[in-house]
């Protein structure tokens, strides 16, 4: 039977009490989700990437963005991320400062990690039109990230007795809309033990 691989390890756990929203985004701390990375990847590394030059962002000539990159299990994810002002709108070129350079990498890291599972779920739909809502910016993200957060997968004691039972895989699968029993959640493999048991 396959196991966990970390991305769904890392896209398991639950981010919502340690996001924080602005603007009506929802974004984590760069320091606790790397050290949670860490925690569970201690091999995990990052990049921050330079043009030839030294400098370490891009430009067009009127705005600028930065580039970095997250490693883990040797698999790694580049995010790209304009150099943007508290109201998340890009900076002028001549405006920007080495503090706006700084605040676009480390969430740029962030959002590399998020690539590899951990928090992915608040990042989704951030790219979508902002609503004609009348909720206030956070509550808007909080709604969004407990709508979001992904279930709790079915653990491997469940999986293991739902294989032993030699029940109908394919009926399964089609009935929880998933590829593979991995996908079926904690609560769904327990729907399907207690079914079995009756």
């Amino acid at each position: 039977m396959e196991t966990k691989n970390y991305f769904q390890v890392l896209n398991a756990i639950n981010v919502s009490d340690k996001a924080e929203t602005k603007n009506g985004l929802a974004y984590l701390s760069w320091a606790w989700a790397w050290g949670e990375a860490k925690k569970l990847h201690p091999t995990a590394n990052y990049k921050i990437y330079e043009r030839e030059d030294g400098c370490i962002y891009w430009t067009d000539g009127n705005t600028a963005w930065v580039k970095t990159g997250v490693t883990v299990n040797d698999i790694e994810h580049i995010e790209y991320l304009p150099i943007m002002d508290i109201r998340n709108k890009s900076i002028k070129l001549a405006d920007i400062t080495s503090f706006e350079v700084n605040k676009a990498i480390q969430r740029s890291l962030t959002k590399a990690v998020a690539r590899h599972g951990l928090g992915l779920y608040i990042y989704a739909g951030e790219d979508l039109p902002e609503s004609e809502s009348d909720e206030k910016p956070k509550e808007k993200g909080i709604a969004k990230i407990k709508k979001l957060m992904p279930t709790e997968l079915a653990s491997i004691e469940q999986l293991i007795e739902i294989e032993q039972l030699a029940l109908d895989k394919l009926k399964i699968l089609t009935y929880y809309n998933v590829e593979n029993l991995q996908q079926v959640s904690k609560e769904q493999a327990a729907q399907i033990l207690r079914a079995r048991k009756k």
